[in-house]
């Protein structure tokens, strides 16, 4: 196993000369008179003086505005900061104005269709075309949009078509099922929805008409259905009462002529005006309607991918997702800095799980973004996607959605490409970005987070709200970031607002998950604050505790839930395992399991029980479900401690339920 710590990769002597973030630097010293010896006293002052950090990234990243700005940051209370009052933009406007002319700027694979690309004139041209066709159907601005599509072209066009009209975007998976869809845009009420009648995952065909009558059907508010044949042209034909998604943009039937091009005009909006609104994942009640503005994507999403990632213009970058994840509206914004994006839609793992290698190749990726858990099964698969892939032209590599492990670092930089920059990156769908992440100018230590990203004022708290450095702290952001939400939507008074990341620390951004920040700087998060393992005092997040156990290749996943009960002084830590093929249960595994925990964690953390199940549940996102799991085994009805729509398979909790039942039985 890799040390934790160890270090994998080291910026090159001329990083500084050649990075982008390096090339802010030397604006920064040309322009403001501003020098900085190293990445850790820019971020310091990133923090330090927000109006200078943020309004240096609105000149650096030339944002246009219909009138001058006055003042960056009238407001730094948090909740309620208020950036750029009086300024007027689109998000769409910026996304389309500098993009290369020559050459696709969206490159798309799927399973279900041919390979498509765009070029910068021919997706100007979808999105006037998309943005007229809304028009005629009374869409204007704030009204809502309702995309149920996959990670295609039309998604991105339907965004900014939506954007440019200053009305509010909002996207769901087509794998969601009617609750989850239902669920979510109930509570935004559109008036357009487009969708596809199905799709293909991996060999299989997936039909969606049945859904998106049903989804029609629970939403009063809508006015009209537009449907984009991504299937089959018949199935999609054979859905009554809707509009055809080129009819839509003129092309079909009526509506504007197939040689015309309609104007491509931008509404000014508000800095904070609402863009898109994205979910929580849900797993209790329904999920929380997060309004993003114009204004705060922007700035954030150009810093990150530009000052982090190190994307410009020559790039591809990719990053797998669907559109029911923050990291689809992370990885579109790539427009904003000249990147070209590609758009994968599909089974990952089909025919195998070298398949996105083979397509970096294939579409020249110059940064892949993926998740942990993909990493980490190549790795238990013994894949070395650079025997089978030409992944030299790989400078950047992503990993998100769960903390990467030290093995997947190395696994990453001997199996994949030595030279390029491992990023683990974490944030969340409530800012749309990541807060703590890597740079071009930092090395690269395995199982931790480089640093803090520019801009976020990231600490560790102990329960009294004190800083603490070099032990395990809730992660808080102590400064407002542009990208916060504007709100949930309905939430008038922003009571839900403050009760989901204020209420702890009074003015302070209290994210859920526990990090430690070393003492050179850089962090390591250990999972979710509301699932701890606390085992005779032994404070322990459940990355670490899954690390260990999965490196194991008879472990295929795992949960570990820590159940105690004060009043009675009791306490249990159970272990649930799914297998790999061919493992067993026995007396054997049992024994190693509780060797490694007890020599890469403590012998405290050594399970009391474990399980064998089928499957670990997961959001649709792919969070494991651990508090949700907890709950059920203290006795919580399934449908109490879990809404059913936000889970990737409804069913993977009854075993739990099962487990429950027969542990108060006896």
């Amino acid at each position: 196993m890799t040390e934790p710590g160890t270090i994998c990769w080291k910026p090159p002597a001329d990083a500084r000369e050649r990075s982008r973030v390096g090339h802010y630097l030397a604006w920064l010293e040309r322009e403001r008179g501003l020098a900085f010896d190293d990445y850790h006293a820019l971020w310091r002052w990133s923090v330090d003086d927000l109006p200078g950090f943020w309004g240096s990234i609105w000149d650096y990243f030339g944002v246009s505005s219909d009138s001058r700005v006055t003042s960056v940051l009238a407001s730094d209370a948090m909740p309620g900061a208020e950036w750029f009052p009086g300024v007027g933009l689109n998000y769409a406007e910026r996304m389309l104005a500098d993009l290369p002319e020559t050459g696709p700027v969206v490159v798309a694979r799927s399973q279900t269709r041919e390979p498509v690309a765009l070029t910068a004139a021919e997706l100007r041209a979808s999105v006037g075309r998309a943005r007229a066709g809304l028009q005629r159907l009374g869409v204007g601005r704030g009204d809502r949009v309702a995309a149920y599509l996959p990670n295609i072209p039309e998604a991105l066009v339907l965004l900014l078509a939506t954007a440019s009209l200053g009305a509010v975007f909002s996207s769901c998976a087509p794998e969601f099922g009617t609750r989850s869809v239902v669920d979510r845009w109930s509570q935004i009420e559109p008036t357009v929805l487009v969708a596809v009648d199905g799709y293909v995952y991996g060999a299989k065909e997936i039909d969606r008409t049945a859904e998106v009558a049903a989804i029609r059907a629970a939403l009063p508010g809508l006015r009209h259905v537009v449907i984009v044949p991504y299937l089959s042209a018949e199935r999609a034909a054979a859905i009554p009462d809707v509009l055809a998604w080129d009819d839509l943009l003129g092309r079909g039937s009526g509506g504007v002529a197939a040689g015309e091009t309609p104007e491509l005009a931008f509404e000014p909006v508000p800095f904070d005006h609402p863009l898109y609104v994205l979910y929580s994942s849900g797993t209790t009640g329904l999920p929380k309607p997060i309004v993003h503005g114009h204004g705060g994507i922007l700035l954030e999403h150009a810093k990150t991918l530009a000052l982090h990632f190190d994307l410009g213009p020559g790039d591809r970058f990719f990053w797998f997702s669907t559109t029911g994840w923050m990291m689809w509206n992370a990885l579109v914004s790539g427009l904003l800095v000249g990147a070209t994006v590609v758009l994968v839609d599909g089974n990952p793992a089909h025919p195998d799980l070298g398949y996105l290698w083979r397509l970096a190749d294939e579409c020249g990726i110059t940064f892949f973004g993926t998740s942990a858990p993909f990493l980490m099964s190549c790795r238990k698969a013994g894949l070395r996607p650079a025997d089978i892939a030409d992944l030299s032209r790989i400078r950047g590599l992503g990993s998100t959605g769960a903390p990467l492990p030290a093995d997947g670092f190395t696994y990453v930089y001997e199996n994949v490409n030595p030279d390029l920059l491992l990023q683990s990156f974490s944030g969340g769908t409530d800012l749309c970005t990541g807060f703590i992440g890597g740079s071009p100018l930092l090395p690269v230590y395995a199982g931790e987070l480089a640093c803090p990203c520019l801009g976020a004022a990231v600490a560790a708290y102990d329960p009294a709200g004190n800083q603490v450095v070099g032990q395990l702290g809730e992660l808080v952001i102590e400064r407002p970031m542009p990208s916060m939400p504007v709100g949930f939507w309905g939430d008038t008074d922003g009571s839900r607002y403050r009760a989901a990341y204020f209420a702890d620390f009074p003015g302070v951004w209290r994210h859920g998950d526990w990090i430690e920040i070393t003492e050179r700087g850089t962090c390591v998060i250990t999972g979710r604050s509301d699932a701890t393992l606390n085992r005779g005092g032994v404070r322990m997040g459940t990355a670490e505790f899954y690390s260990a156990v999965e490196a194991l290749p008879e472990i295929v996943d795992s949960l570990v839930i820590h159940l105690d009960d004060p009043a009675a002084g009791t306490e249990e830590l159970l272990l649930f395992v799914v297998l790999a093929e061919g493992a067993q249960l026995d007396d054997a595994l049992r024994a190693k399991l509780a060797t490694e925990l007890r020599r890469n964690l403590s012998p405290r953390h050594v399970p009391d029980q474990i399980v064998r199940v089928a499957a670990v549940p997961r959001t649709l996102s792919g969070k494991k479900l651990e508090v949700p799991v907890k709950r059920i085994l203290e006795g919580r009805p399934p449908e109490e401690a879990a809404s059913a729509g936000a889970l990737a398979d409804p069913t993977a909790l009854r075993a739990y339920e099962e487990f429950a039942h027969t542990r108060r039985d006896h």
